[in-house]
């Protein structure tokens, strides 16, 4: 960025957008967009209405330093703290995935089984990350009773500032814990639902640079095929769901047929549902507990 004219709102914009389209990124405009609302304080929309003002030198550097860290590939939800997940914001940091819209189909998947339960129902997420299913299954279905486990501790202090965020914290149980292994022996759940790390390490070279460097491996990768941790998930679950009680998980289409047969072998389950996600990929996998 030269100084040899003020830089305002449309001229920063401008600039940083064709700086990250040279760069690859798709959505640049919107890149661009949500940094500088975010250094200003301001609604994206806002910016339309101020293009000719110039900020100040403050927020200006912030900005600045944001547009170099996302060129070199940083996600914008790290650089910002925020994403926002079923219309609701969540705190992110570097210790939990960032939340996609595809997750979002497990979430419209269990709120339809929820309703299947007499209340209180009984739901366990299992990897929960910045807790964006179980805070928005807290907010959605009314006197749920949830439990939340994640590997990291770090993600679980994550997740429970967002429950407080969403004054839902009284009704979330958090646990550190290897998928299941730390869930009281006795606990039952009408309906667990889990976005398991599920990319094999043997396609680690074709994960997005960004993806790799930056969001936790822990959350993104299962053994060499992706399989791992949804064949403990499905083993796991089965001693800790009623007979009617459901199983529902992200996958990815490439290794979607092997859960299904994971699923099937287990014995467990009815037929299980495919459900297809914004793409039209087989994403989500919701089973039946025999």
């Amino acid at each position: 960025m030269t100084e040899t004219q003020a830089w305002t709102i449309k001229r920063l914009l401008d600039w940083t957008t064709e700086h990250f389209t040279g760069k690859g990124f798709d959505g640049a405009r919107l890149d661009a967009e949500v940094l500088l609302a975010e250094a200003l304080g301001c609604q994206r929309i806002q910016l339309y209405t101020q293009f000719n003002d110039v900020p100040e030198e403050e927020r200006l550097a912030k900005y600045r330093d944001w547009v170099k860290r996302r060129a070199k590939g940083e996600p914008v939800a790290y650089l910002v703290g925020h994403k926002e997940f079923y219309s609701l914001g969540f705190e992110v940091n570097s210790s939990v995935l960032i939340p996609r819209p595809e997750t979002e189909h497990a979430v419209v998947q269990a709120v339809d089984l929820a309703s299947k339960f007499p209340a209180p129902c009984s739901i366990l997420d299992v990897g929960t990350g910045s807790g964006c299913i179980a805070v928005t299954l807290a907010k959605q279905i009314e006197d749920a009773q949830i439990v939340a486990v994640d590997i990291s501790g770090d993600a679980i202090e994550v997740a429970s500032r967002n429950a407080a965020k969403h004054q839902v914290q009284e009704r979330i149980e958090f646990f550190e814990s290897d998928l299941l292994a730390s869930v009281p022996a006795d606990r039952q759940f009408d309906l667990i639902v889990s976005n398991p790390p599920y990319i094999g390490t043997e396609e680690e070279g074709t994960v997005d640079e960004a993806v790799r460097k930056y969001e936790p491996a822990v959350a993104l990768f299962s053994g060499g095929d992706g399989t791992e941790a949804i064949r403990g998930l499905v083993q796991q679950s089965v001693d800790r769901m009623k007979a009617g009680s459901y199983l529902v998980f992200e996958t990815s289409p490439i290794i979607f047929d092997a859960c299904l047969s994971i699923v099937n072998d287990s014995g467990s389950f009815a037929e299980p549902e495919s459900i297809k996600d914004y793409s039209g990929h087989r994403r989500i996998i919701s089973a039946q507990r025999r």
